[in-house]
């Protein structure tokens, strides 16, 4: 299963500055996570004080932040890796160089989370900030929640809506999707944010 067509294009986007990314994953049975509360509002949370491990988090989102991300019970789930040889887009193979994780509902709604492997200078995430914004059909939503620092927030044409942000050394992604919500220009973000509160929660070291 390939990203949203707007993850994709972030992806295709940054690959000629990071050397590759990935987009999909080995496994179809959902991790085991810890029980832990749904994550509060990412306005909630001192993002510039956090820090995040460049490592897998998945097994650490809690089934309850992934149902209310998804507004139903998920019905799959998959997991990736650093160095798995993946799908980028439509023509675009490479190993990734993340490690990440999406949920989809049946209908068609998706959360995901990744980390860059690699350590990401603040001056690579300026590049990595500015190749986002450059999607079509993506914009940056103004007055966004932090999200770490050199964050981009963006709401695209096909109800997806996404931050970005560099915390330490790891540069964390997470999106939403909810095709329904392409004719209004993107997901809620107050409802993205939580999703985004929530990978933040479990990438972090």
């Amino acid at each position: 299963m390939a990203r949203p067509a707007s993850v994709a294009g972030v992806a295709v986007a940054v690959v000629l500055l990071l050397g590759a990314s990935a987009c999909s994953g080995g496994s179809d049975e959902p991790a085991t996570p810890p029980p832990s509360p749904t994550a509060t509002s990412l306005t909630d949370l001192a993002t510039d004080d956090l820090t995040v491990a460049r490592a897998s988090f998945c097994a650490q989102v809690a089934p309850a932040a992934v149902e209310d991300a998804l507004g139903a019970e998920p019905a799959s789930a998959e997991e990736w890796a650093n160095g798995e040889r993946a799908e980028l887009a439509d023509g675009v193979t490479d190993v990734a160089h993340e490690f990440g994780c999406r949920w989809s509902a049946a209908d068609g709604t998706t959360a995901l989370g990744w980390v860059f492997a690699p350590p990401i200078t603040p001056r690579r995430a300026e590049e990595l900030g500015r190749a986002a914004t450059q999607v079509t059909g993506c914009r940056a939503v103004p007055g966004a929640p932090p999200f770490g620092t050199h964050a981009v927030a963006l709401r695209c044409q096909d109800g997806t809506t996404a931050f970005h942000g560099l915390f330490g050394d790891a540069w964390l992604s997470c999106s939403l999707q909810v095709p329904a919500a392409g004719a209004g220009g993107g997901t809620d973000v107050e409802r993205a944010g939580r999703w985004c509160a929530t990978v933040l929660q479990a990438a972090g070291s």
